[in-house]
Parts: C-alpha cells; sequence; structure tokens
C-alpha cells in the first residue's frame, strides 16, 4: 500500500519506517527543509535505538519530502502523526493537526483513510471526518483513531512488537483498509493482537493507558516518601508488591516523577477534559500535583544538608528524562538546575546524549541570562564529579549505573551523592564510606565529615 505520514517526530517517523519494514510504500513529509535533508542522507533527526538502522535497511521504500501535495494525492492512506502540546489551562493544542487537514482537503484526490496517530481529546475524530467531508466534495474521507503505545528509547520494538494494535473505525471501509494494512504485524513474528472499536472508544484507551502508569508512578512515590519518614525500604516494599500478578512489576520505580512528551500533558489534558464534562477525575489531579513535587524531592534533601547552596559545585549526572533517549520534555532535570543556577551553584553536567538539546532549553529561558556562565558540560563522568561538593542523579543511564563508586570517593571534594532514580544498592553502597541519599531508603552516611 502507499502511505504518507504527516510528522517525523517520534511517533511519525517511527510508525512510518515500521510500516515499510514491513512491506509498505512510505513518503514521510515534514515541514522542515533541514530535518527532510538529513532523511534523505540516512540520518533521523532524533535519537532512538535501531531507527537508523531500519532507514538505511528499507531506504527503497521510504520517502522523504515536503511536498505534501504529491505526497498526500497518491497516498490510500495518510497517518496523522504532529504532536498536540498542551495549553496553559492543561487542555491540547490541536493546532499542528488542523494544519495538516488543511493541507489534506486541498490535496486528496480519491477516497482516502486518514489515521490520526496523535494522542488527541475523545472526539476529535468525530470532529476531524466532519471538518474533511465538508471541505472536500465528490470523495469520502474516513477517519481512524489508531493511538501509539510506544515508549521513548523502545520505540522501534514497541511498533513491531506491539503490546496491541487499537484501530478506531465508524464504517467498514476504514475497517477493511486497516485490517490489510496491519495484516503483516499480526502474523508471525509480531503476532500482535489486532483490536477493532469505535473511535471514541480507541481515543480513550489511549488516555486511559497513559494516565493509569502515571497515577501508578506517582502512587509509589507516594509509598517512598512514606517508607522514608517510617524508616521502611521502598525496594523491599515494591519486589513484595510485584509478586501480586494484579500489580505487576512495572513502573514500580521510585524516582523524582516522571517526564516525557506523553504522561504529562496526557494527565492534564484528560483532566481537562473530564472537569469540561462535569466528571472532574481527582485521581488525575493528584497524580499531577504529586509530580510536580516529586521533581524537586533531591532539592529538598540536599538542603538539609547544605542549607546554604551560594558557591557550592554540585555535578549532575544524567538530563534526559528516561535512558535511552535525547527526549528533554518535562524532564526534572530542568527545573533542578534552573534552581540550582539561581541559588547561585556551579553546576557540571553529564548526560550521553542530551547535553545540545538542554543547552538549547536552558538558553530560552531569559532568567538564567546571567547564571550561564556558572554550568559545564561534560561527556564522561569523572571529569563531571571532580572536585563536586555534591553530585545529583537525575537519569539512570547504563553508564552511571555501572560507574565505581570508589570513583566518588577519590574525584569529589566530599562524597555527597543525592540519587533520585535508586541506580545502587544500599548493600553495595555499604562497603564505601560516603553519604548516599535516594529515594525512599535509608540514608547511608559513614565517616564523612562536610
Amino acid at each position: 500500500m502507499k502511505i504518507a505520514v504527516a510528522g517525523t517526530g517520534y511517533v511519525g517517523l517511527v510508525t512510518g519506517v515500521a510500516l515499510a519494514h514491513i512491506g509498505h510504500h512510505v513518503t514521510c513529509v515534514d515541514i522542515d527543509e533541514i530535518k527532510i535533508k538529513k532523511m534523505q542522507e540516512g540520518i533521523s533527526p532524533i535519537y532512538e535505538e535501531g531507527l537508523e538502522e531500519l532507514m538505511h535497511l528499507n531506504k527503497e521504500r521510504l520517502t522523504y519530502t515536503t511536498d505534501y501535495k504529491k505526497a498526500y494525492s497518491k497516498a490510500d492512506v495518510i497517518f496523522i502523526g504532529v504532536g498536540t502540546p498542551e495549553k496553559e489551562d492543561g487542555s491540547a493544542n490541536l493546532t499542528y493537526l488542523y494544519a495538516v487537514l488543511d493541507q489534506i482537503r486541498e490535496s486528496v484526490t480519491k477516497d482516502t483513510v486518514v489515521v490520526i496517530k496523535s494522542t488527541v481529546p475523545i472526539g476529535t475524530n468525530d470532529e476531524v471526518e466532519k471538518y474533511l467531508n465538508e471541505k472536500v466534495s465528490g470523495l469520502k474521507i474516513s477517519i481512524v483513531s489508531n493511538p501509539e503505545f510506544l515508549a521513548q528509547g523502545t520505540a522501534v520494538h514497541d511498533t513491531l512488537y506491539a503490546t496491541r494494535i487499537v484501530v478506531g473505525v465508524e464504517d467498514d471501509y476504514a475497517k477493511k483498509i486497516m485490517t490489510k494494512l496491519y495484516k503483516p504485524l499480526t502474523k508471525e513474528p509480531y503476532n500482535v493482537p489486532f483490536l477493532v472499536m469505535d473511535r471514541k472508544s480507541a481515543e480513550m484507551v489511549k488516555y486511559a493507558s497513559n494516565d493509569f502508569l502515571a497515577l501508578k508512578i506517582s502512587y509509589i512515590n507516594e509509598i517512598a516518601n512514606f517508607c522514608e519518614a517510617i524508616g521502611a525500604d521502598i525496594s523491599l516494599v515494591t519486589k513484595g508488591m510485584s509478586y501480586d500478578s494484579r500489580i505487576g512489576n512495572k513502573f514500580l520505580n521510585p524516582g523524582i516523577g516522571y517526564g516525557g512528551s506523553c504522561f504529562p500533558k496526557d494527565t492534564k489534558a484528560l483532566h481537562f477534559l473530564s472537569k469540561e464534562y462535569g466528571c472532574e477525575m481527582k485521581t488525575l489531579k493528584a497524580t499531577i500535583e504529586i509530580n510536580k513535587n516529586q521533581k524537586l524531592v533531591l532539592i529538598n534533601k540536599l538542603e538539609k544538608v547544605f542549607p546554604n547552596l551560594h558557591g557550592l559545585t554540585i555535578g549532575v549526572l544524567g538530563l534526559t528524562f528516561k535512558p535511552g533517549t535525547d527526549d528533554l520534555r518535562e524532564a526534572p532535570s530542568i527545573d533542578n538546575i534552573k534552581y540550582l543556577l539561581k541559588q547561585g551553584v556551579i553546576i557540571k553536567a553529564y548526560d550521553p546524549i542530551g547535553i545540545d538539546n538542554f543547552k538549547r532549553i536552558l538558553a530560552m529561558d531569559k532568567t538564567l541570562t546571567n547564571h550561564l556562565n556558572n554550568i559545564t558540560y561534560y561527556n564522561n563522568i569523572d571529569d563531571t564529579i571532580t572536585n563536586t561538593d555534591a553530585v545529583m542523579i537525575m537519569t539512570e543511564w547504563k553508564e552511571i549505573k555501572e560507574y565505581s563508586l570508589e570513583n566518588y570517593i577519590k574525584l569529589m571534594k566530599t562524597p555527597y551523592i543525592f540519587d533520585g532514580r535508586n541506580c545502587y544498592s544500599l548493600d553495595n553502597i555499604n562497603k564505601y564510606n560516603l553519604y548516599y541519599n535516594s529515594i525512599g531508603r535509608k540514608i547511608i552516611e559513614k565517616n564523612i565529615i562536610k
């Protein structure tokens, strides 16, 4: 089949490459000429494991272009994978979605199936169908809701070996096309379950799934904070919980809050929508508030040990919101480092792949103009922690989890470690003379003189 994909971010590009991999001819469309040129050269504009390799492997079935008219006019199916960022009130901003819809309506020349991968408020697909069919005469445009469930860092695997494919349709033609399109993924070696339902239910599956996981993270973070207060160990508590099949062992790792492109905006969007319908979801309201506070837990711990932060040199290990991605959207490191810089702290920062993106984010904040000289970036942990008064761990990168604890003692001015991701076991930490303060576990403090 001939497929066009609007948007070449995490959702759009991964979707397009995956569809090419299972045999379809795919044209990826973007308005950014620089991104398109990179992709035409075989370079992925985003960091995602295995993506660039699949781009090369399937280059004969992949085209990248800014010419949306040509792409959409020839397509049997058009996927929309553009961003739907949150507005100030928490609702979803559909500006980019409708910009693509306007392009589609001036380009299509035959009956077409338009598939919305972007996360949109419940009912949006119905509105989109009306919008397109009112503007396009003589043609039938079928709208399909096809939410994605990929996680950044494992997006390629999550697309090809998905836990399920959810398709929301309102007519038999769209159902037939989508069944044919995804048929290769329902067979060996992928064996992905294929679920067909109405569009509103499909839209809700996406929100309900993401927001449940966000709620689960916030719940376990609250349990971790309470464990600290009463002297329990969250790692033992979650181990005991995980044996219950009704709970499972996923998303039970305490930390300094969730970030990324999905959970923050999706919780706010569904909470906003629930209020609009007079059915406020108070669990989501609590989840949003808990996560906001959790992001600054390490700062609170740090200030209890160092009441006056001014003039301290602090190493920050990890900048991205999770390992395996260069995405910094809603990353806890941003709020923490901004706060520290404004307190007069000297920052030494390390991340394997997120530094360039982080520099751009800080440069956009005009309140930091006079503080940016106080942050230096490093591509290795040794240089980052050398002569520091304390270290804060923000991301559980493999390089950090496997780093020698002896080096903290050897290289730091004072070996104070504040671990927001529980990268090290307490049994191992207990072998060394250092201060270690993590999430939901007792503080290890051995032979430390500040």
